[in-house]
């Protein structure tokens, strides 16, 4: 189940404008408009290398938790994230690199 929570942010005047102009137009209210937007840009936004490698550098720097990370990117995603992670971490992995590349 899907709690909401109540979010106030001050916005440009024109561009709540042109939300509620976009909110009259397609009979909603302008939260509704504002939700949908920014669901879309969210959508957009994750899927783009760019931003999931932002995403991936911030929890592995523990600036974002993994449910941070599942909640934007995904389940499939976040795991291959948390995996990375931890073979990065592992400092027996590590050691095994590290001589490797000795060798």
């Amino acid at each position: 189940m899907s709690s909401s929570k109540r979010v106030h942010f001050r916005a440009p005047e024109r561009l709540i404008e042109q939300a509620d102009v976009l909110a009259v137009a397609e009979d909603k209210n302008r939260t509704d408009v504002l939700v949908d937007a920014l669901r879309d840009y969210l959508a957009d936004a994750s899927d783009e290398e760019r931003v999931q490698q932002a995403i991936a550098n911030a929890y592995y720097e523990d600036r974002l938790t993994f449910e941070q990370v599942k909640a934007i990117v995904g389940t499939e995603a976040a795991q291959n994230f948390r995996v990375l992670k931890h073979q990065l971490t592992d400092d027996s992995i590590s050691d095994d690199l590290a001589g490797a590349l000795d060798e």
